[in-house]
């Protein structure tokens, strides 16, 4: 199963359906999925199930229909366990953007970090999930698939945002700070703090001395 956010609104790709369920499903197959994203868009739509009964074959289904965009972006720790967060459009965010050409996606990841952030002396200590969410720039509807990278820098100097893609503000936020930072965030960004298992109450120190990409 996948979870696409659009507008904050969540639209799942299954090959399950279940009976008791408040949202509306369609065929996957067959659905005009940009109809599907402007009703969601004028909240005609709240929540949405599309039905594919080969799970192998949802997202290249998905990717058939609409234009895709390939981001990466970085969880960061510090030595105090604190995450780099960046506040822009009036959320507060993780560091991400999209892949140039000729780039690996962990280079993209670490890159946009940087460019967003100010943060530099960035390691990739473990790959975390993709998350999908649906946008529209110059009238067209676009599937963004971000690849996060959890990662820990040594930096020491004051995180600035980048101006030229509206950033406010860059923060390192500490548990407490990061539970009220989440409830002014993207459902996908909750989602990567939910699925990926990590607790606010256990990111503290140690956790910024992992090393390894299969530590946890």
């Amino acid at each position: 199963m996948y979870k696409v956010f659009v507008n904050d609104k969540p639209l799942f790709l299954t090959n399950e359906i279940s009976k008791e369920t408040d949202f509306q499903l369609f065929l996957l197959e067959s659905i005009d999925i940009e109809q599907l994203i402007i009703k969601i868009f004028q909240n005609k739509i709240q929540k949405a199930i599309l039905y594919h009964p080969d799970e192998s074959e949802m997202m290249k289904t998905l990717k058939a229909k609409i234009p895709v965009n390939k981001a990466g972006g970085g969880f960061v720790y510090n030595k105090k366990g604190e995450v780099l967060f960046i506040f822009r459009n009036g959320k507060w965010d993780l560091p991400k953007g999209g892949i140039e050409k000729g780039e690996d996606i962990e280079a993209t990841a670490m890159r946009e970090v940087e460019e967003e952030t100010g943060v530099n002396q960035l390691r990739i200590t473990n790959k975390l999930q993709k998350t999908y969410h649906i946008f529209k720039r110059n009238g067209k509807y676009k599937l963004k698939i971000t690849h996060w990278f959890e990662m820990f820098s040594d930096f020491e100097g004051t995180p600035h945002g980048q101006i030229e893609e509206g950033i406010e503000k860059v923060a390192w936020l500490n548990p407490e700070q990061i539970k009220e930072a989440l409830k002014n965030s993207y459902e996908n960004i909750k989602l990567l703090f939910e699925e990926e298992k990590k607790p606010i109450e256990k990111m503290v120190a140690p956790i910024a001395y992992r090393s390894g990409p299969d530590s946890k």
